[in-house]
């Protein structure tokens, strides 16, 4: 969700993002396909989405009950409830490292940036609290490489972005600081690709009028960050997942209205690559990988605080 805008500033831009929309859709007919299965039991939007284990795990959110988690069977195209969070809790970031689920950061439900960490073991159905995050955020990005999880990005506790890029390790349960993020911006997506994590697209201080096309690569080797080719539609409230070497970017809002795009970037190449557009243009939502296909879940299909039970597959 953003800032307001004047009606006349957000009529004077939507012609010009229908207009992207429609190229972007010819160009993407013949690449790519979408399917629908079974929708969420719950209509939610500013969700996590992780693969674990042969199912997809929706957590948190805007909802009746921000700490819902509900579990999908894409092999039998069903839906179960599983233990629910700790906490209510919002534009959290979520990754799957040693069989466990990690959820970290976001927001609660007043709108305060947090700083917990969550394991949840599928096996027992139970979640534990972990060492929370060196800098409170929500609207973060995360990425696992080696074993490590990196939280990327945000906003902080004075509303503002937050540069922070901080390591954790769940063998020793230890935060540390690495090399921030160049910039500093939230709503963004992270796409883990060859042992790199590329932060990509965003917006500035929580304002959906300021959306950006950045693509920022860290490698945590060096522990350097390098700038590569920028997204073609610059958005922000996106979902971003990795598959055959390429990052897939879906979905995000604007004043205008919500983004139906989907792109996708090649790092040996530094290229994008445009792809058949979503059926429900959507913010919000999460991406996870289930063998060779994309399972994109829920979202706002409108500006703000909207919500859906979407569930759409996207094979490349």
């Amino acid at each position: 969700m953003g800032a307001f805008i004047s009606k006349g500033w957000i009529q004077s831009t939507v012609v010009i993002v229908a207009l992207a929309g429609c190229f972007d859709t010819a160009a993407g007919q013949s690449r790519g396909k979408w399917t629908t299965r079974a929708p969420m039991p719950s209509s939610r939007t500013e969700v996590a989405v992780v693969e674990l284990g042969a199912k997809i795990y929706v957590i948190g959110g805007f909802s009746q009950s921000g700490d819902l988690v509900e579990e999908f069977d894409p092999a039998k195209n069903s839906w179960s409830r599983r233990a629910s969070l700790p906490n209510p809790l919002h534009h959290v970031g979520a990754v799957t490292l040693a069989g466990m689920i990690y959820v970290i950061g976001g927001y609660s439900s007043r709108w305060g940036a947090v700083d917990p960490i969550y394991e949840y073991n599928p096996s027992s159905d139970q979640w534990r609290g972990r060492a929370p995050m060196l800098t409170p955020r929500g609207a973060l990005a995360v990425g696992v490489v080696n074993g490590k999880i990196f939280a990327v990005g945000g906003v902080g506790p004075d509303r503002k972005n937050s540069n922070a890029n901080e390591e954790y390790d769940p063998a020793n349960d230890r935060w540390a600081k690495r090399a921030p993020i160049p910039t500093a911006r939230d709503h963004l997506a992270i796409g883990v690709v060859d042992g790199k994590l590329y932060a990509i697209g965003g917006r500035l201080d929580g304002n959906y009028a300021r959306n950006l096309a950045d693509n920022e690569a860290y490698d945590p080797g060096a522990d350097r960050w390098r700038a590569h080719a920028p997204m073609p539609t610059a958005r922000s409230g996106i979902a971003a997942t990795a598959l055959n070497g390429k990052i897939f970017v879906f979905g995000g809002e604007s004043p205008a209205g919500t983004f139906n795009q989907t792109e996708s970037y090649d790092p040996t190449k530094d290229q994008w690559q445009a792809w058949a557009p979503m059926p429900t243009a959507r913010h919000g939502l999460g991406a996870a990988v289930w063998g060779k296909e994309i399972y994109v879940i829920s979202g706002g299909p409108k500006p703000g605080g909207t919500f859906s039970s979407a569930n759409e597959v996207f094979t490349p």
